[in-house]
């Protein structure tokens, strides 16, 4: 169990702290709530460029990193296509340095023309070294627009394509940063050996005169439920790919529904260990994969099913495609033991429990289960796998794995030169 406090500043900020003494050390995260589902479809990689951006200094600090570092710590952070999450790692009794450079980066950040032509290098380098120039880095890059066709979660969070990045202006990049860079659309998220009315004393002191954005609350398209299979078969890649690989996405629920904890323990059954349905009956039994996998992309508006694998060497596209199709269907059909369904709580059990252990981990998660509308998920999530029976798993693969609810990426291997 984590114990919490939880206090909302006057400027909307949203403070959860967990005293940790056990450790000398303390996390702060500090999650903003935007992503790449809050650009426009011609401006799209625009949070990712900002979260580079934030490192590049602010009003009274010229070099974020060498002050962390100055103060025993390590910071990092990351977007996806729902939030934008920082992180500082330090001895407790730094904690005020954290606190010091998080709101100054808040507040006034280091937003000029010759920054935004760096990080815009940095970028786009990037875009080409990890979806350009690597064998199948394209692959989501094609398989979100298949999937999506009106909800912004069509676009990869690097963006559509490098040009998109290239021409995005300074008051483009200041404009997105004033609406979503403001306490009330973010969350400060502490864990470690700091006791909660000192946290609040100093998170009160660093951002409670930061002024709120009031930015007009957030309305996103809703995806139209699918009605025809999509398809896909992808032969000119950046770059030559080695071996064929399918993969075959279907629309579920989003992060907290209950559709998607029953999708959880569903793509577990199929693709976690060894003796998991896939792996056991398509790479063991019948080598058919040379790698086989199921999982959900956990996105926060209704997100993927991914059935994903490459075919062993001689199998063809159709013998492989056939079989996954086969397993899914099976299980649909005939469902799951009871013994298949309870060694999947025993494994949730155990991530859950080690999701606790962590300051790092109880930093992120606190801010997480904030941002998803329910801070205690954080002690209760467990809870939300228990209700399932084996009759709910196979109801519920009935549901979703339909032809008309499929979008299959077929990524054909490279001809030997």
């Amino acid at each position: 169990m984590i114990q919490y406090t939880r206090h909302i500043l006057d400027n909307g900020l949203t403070l959860v702290c967990n005293t940790d003494s056990s450790t000398p050390f303390v996390s702060v995260n500090v999650l903003y709530k935007v992503g790449a589902r809050d650009e426009q479809p011609h401006r799209t990689g625009l949070a990712h460029l900002l979260e580079h951006l934030m490192f590049g200094g602010s009003r009274h600090v010229d070099d974020f990193d060498a002050r962390v570092q100055q103060a025993g710590g390590e910071s990092n952070a990351f977007t996806n296509n729902d939030y934008t999450n920082y992180y500082i790692i330090l001895p407790a009794a730094n904690i005020e340095t954290a606190l010091w450079l998080e709101s100054d980066r808040m507040l006034k950040p280091k937003l000029t023309r010759h920054s935004l032509e760096i990080q815009k290098h940095v970028v786009v380098e990037e875009f080409k070294q990890h979806y350009l120039n690597r064998p199948y880095g394209d692959l989501w890059l094609q398989l979100r627009p298949l999937a999506y066709k009106t909800h912004p979660y069509r676009w990869n969070t690097i963006g559509v394509e490098p040009a998109h990045v290239e021409h995005a202006t300074l008051d483009e990049v200041r404009t997105f940063a004033r609406a979503h860079y403001a306490p009330d659309n973010a969350i400060v998220a502490i864990s470690g050996n700091v006791t909660a009315s000192r946290a609040l004393e100093l998170v009160k002191h660093w951002f409670g005169d930061i002024p709120p954005a009031n930015t007009p609350g957030k309305k996103y398209p809703e995806e139209p439920e699918q009605q025809e299979p999509r398809r896909l078969e992808s032969t000119d890649h950046p770059i030559p790919v080695p071996s064929d690989m399918i993969c075959i996405a279907f629309h579920v629920g989003g992060r907290v529904s209950g559709n998607f904890y029953a999708c959880d323990i569903l793509s577990d059954i199929l693709a976690n260990g060894e003796s998991s349905r896939l792996h056991a009956n398509l790479v063991k039994d019948r080598p058919l994969f040379s790698e086989i996998d199921a999982y959900l992309t956990a996105d926060v508006d209704p997100g993927l099913f991914i059935l994903q694998g490459k075919p062993a060497k001689g199998i063809t596209v159709e013998k492989a495609e056939k079989a996954i199709i086969d397993e899914i269907q099976q299980l649909a059909g005939e469902g799951i033991t009871e013994r298949e369904l309870q060694k999947i709580r025993n494994k949730i059990d155990l991530r859950l429990a080690c999701s606790e252990i962590s300051y790092q981990s109880k930093a992120f998660h606190l801010a997480l289960f904030e941002y998803l509308g329910d801070v205690d998920l954080v002690n209760s999530e467990r809870a939300r796998y228990e209700p399932f029976t084996t009759g709910d798993i196979k109801d519920i693969a009935r549901k979703i794995f339909l032809p008309a609810n499929s979008s299959t990426l077929v990524y054909h291997s490279s001809p030997t030169p």
